[in-house]
């Protein structure tokens, strides 16, 4: 794998999005590499371990390209989850699941990645985007018949956010069971129950074992 990361990294630094994508769906095709490993091991890293340039503005300005490129290649592996999902994992499930990231919320590389892993263990799982206001995704809840709804937090500066829309999905609904996941999680450790959440996401093992299934120890 550190092969495979080592060409992707030289790839995407060219900021090259038609060969980085190539590079992937090459390498899916060829049963080089399942989804989880390409999400956690290649696509992650490679946006954690930007070299800095010494110029915020000019590293800002590459961090959204190499961010935009990584969603490029997202979207195009939707097939190979849905593939990979019938032919490996097995769990079915008719449970629903929403993904959204709260108000102000704009990382949503993260969030969009965890519903490919829903979508992996059979759930009809729904990604909504980030920025998504409260009374939008209220009305959703109202609307949609959902299980489950997940709030992915990248900005520990939106964890009060996070835990003010808690208070109003606690409110708006006594069945649907409330999920959270990202970074943010990090820096609250144990105080992480604070957000009165369901269910706390730090790895794909806790995905699975909502519903249930086989261990696979991966970090998300």
């Amino acid at each position: 794998m550190n092969k495979l990361y080592s060409e992707f990294k030289n790839i995407i630094e060219t900021e090259d999005r038609n060969q980085a994508l190539n590079f992937i769906i090459e390498k899916l095709n060829g049963g080089e590499i399942t989804i989880i490993p390409l999400y956690e091991e290649l696509l992650k890293p490679v946006l954690k371990n930007m070299e800095s340039s010494g110029d915020e503005k000019m590293d800002i300005w590459k961090e959204h390209i190499r961010s935009s490129i990584v969603k490029t290649i997202l979207e195009n592996c939707y097939p190979y989850v849905i593939k990979e999902r019938d032919a490996k994992f097995g769990v079915e499930t008719k449970k629903r699941v929403a993904i959204i990231c709260p108000a102000e919320e704009y990382h949503e590389i993260g969030a969009r990645m965890v519903a490919d892993y829903f979508t992996l263990l059979g759930y009809q799982a729904t990604f909504v985007g980030n920025n998504t206001p409260k009374e939008v995704f209220i009305k959703g809840i109202e609307t949609q018949n959902l299980d489950y709804i997940a709030i992915s937090i990248s900005n520990p500066y939106h964890l009060v956010s996070a835990r003010n829309t808690i208070e109003m999905i606690r409110k708006s609904s006594k069945e649907i069971k409330i999920i959270v996941g990202g970074n943010a999680l990090l820096k609250l450790g144990e105080k992480q129950e604070r957000l009165d959440a369901d269910y706390y996401l730090n790895t794909f093992d806790d995905i699975i074992a909502i519903t249930g299934g086989k261990s696979n120890e991966t970090t998300i």
